[in-house]
């Protein structure tokens, strides 16, 4: 049974900083692309990030680049993000994904997490 759990959430003032990890199982970690969704209240889950099984390539959302970084350590089944210069709009359910192709469209990906909250206060 695969399963994906985050943790790192909480609330923040704008300008700070968060580490989010989604730890996996019950898969090869690393076979699979890894991302990260962001789902806002009344909005679309939107892609935030994503890397690739070996970590060699990454993609960035415009409105997030400069300001997170995704990483992974696939010894540990583990992916994170980090979350720097938080806005009030990065406000949202944060969740990680995994993938076996190469996509950032929320619809590639097989497995989810449960998510975890992220707010930030203006």
């Amino acid at each position: 049974q695969v399963q994906l759990v985050e943790s790192g959430g909480g609330l923040v003032q704008a300008g700070g900083s968060l580490r989010l990890s989604c730890a996996a199982s019950g898969l090869t970690f690393s076979f699979y692309r890894m991302g990260w969704f962001c789902q806002a209240p009344g909005k679309d889950r939107e892609g935030v990030a994503a890397i690739s099984w070996s970590g060699g390539s990454t993609y960035y959302a415009d409105s997030v680049k400069g300001r997170f970084t995704i990483s992974r350590d696939n010894g540990k089944n583990t992916v994170y993000l980090r979350l720097n210069n938080l806005k009030a709009e990065d406000t949202g359910v944060y969740s990680c994904a995994a993938a076996r192709e190469v996509t950032n469209n929320p619809r590639g990906y097989h497995y989810w997490g449960q998510g975890t909250q992220v707010t930030v206060s203006s």
